[in-house]
């Protein structure tokens, strides 16, 4: 009796080399596994950082970065709502305000927390690449150009964001901008994990009066800020996955090809 054979059909074909390669691409190389084992050790360092009580003056400027980006977020919300954007302050007690007139507040309000965690994944994706790294900074350079009109009145920022270009400027020129991927990676997961923190502090923790989350549950007036303080802390969770997985799905050249591309080269090698 003949053998009978059964074959794959294209589409089934297509279907398992599509399967394959997401699994490739899934699958972190040497490289990205490096990049993976320091922003896990930039959890780790961020997280003891924050509560130490003598050492946490380390992170305290990227602290005031990330409360930058909140109101950056809030600001551009502002902009795209068709606010006028009055003024930006940051203040060294950690916190911001970003004054506007009209906007549409159920945008604008919960911007600075979406906002803040959406930029930190983008840094967190671009980390895992030199040439990603470097669009990133012109990309917050433009930002921070914004920022630091609406916010001319305001030395704290003038200082940060001046601190910060110093800080780029220099990890730009070192070893082939290497160092350049890792700043952006570090600031990329303090902006993430500090809008976890601070959906926590203002909805769960503890309920302030004057906080985005309780404006915000006034505007909508369905749920409380706590229910929204949930959602919003999924939604920031979701982000920091995503920038680690378009990480290694988008940037898979090894850290000889990164080093070797001529993209804004440094002079300095």
């Amino acid at each position: 009796m003949p053998t009978l054979y059964s074959y794959p059909s294209i589409d089934d074909v297509h279907e398992i080399v599509a399967r394959d390669t997401l699994g490739q691409r899934l699958t972190p190389n040497a490289t990205q596994k490096t990049t993976l084992i320091v922003a896990g050790v930039y959890v780790l360092a961020i997280a003891v950082l924050w509560v130490a009580p003598v050492v946490n003056w380390i992170i305290y400027p990227f602290k005031l970065l990330t409360v930058g980006f909140h109101e950056m977020s809030h600001a551009l919300a502002g902009v795209l709502t068709g606010a006028k954007i009055k003024s930006i302050e940051l203040d060294p007690d950690e916190g911001g305000a970003t004054r506007m007139s009209g906007g549409i507040p159920w945008v604008t309000l919960p911007a600075g927390y979406l906002g803040s965690s959406f930029i930190g994944a983008c840094l967190i994706a671009c980390g895992f690449d030199i040439v990603a790294s470097k669009i990133a900074c012109i990309v917050l350079a433009v930002f921070f150009v914004f920022t630091l009109w609406w916010a001319r009145k305001n030395w704290l920022t003038w200082a940060l964001i001046g601190g910060l270009a110093v800080l780029i400027i220099l990890a730009w020129f070192i070893a082939d901008s290497i160092a350049l991927r890792f700043v952006i990676l570090f600031i990329g997961v303090m902006s993430c994990m500090y809008s976890i923190w601070d959906i926590i502090d203002d909805t769960l923790a503890r309920k302030i009066n004057e906080s985005d989350a309780t404006r915000f549950a006034e505007v909508c007036g369905c749920c409380p800020s706590q229910v929204w303080g949930v959602f919003w802390l999924a939604v920031s969770f979701i982000f920091f996955i995503l920038g680690i997985l378009v990480g290694v799905v988008a940037f898979k050249e090894s850290a000889e090809q990164q080093a070797a591309s001529t993209f804004l080269d440094s002079p300095i090698h």
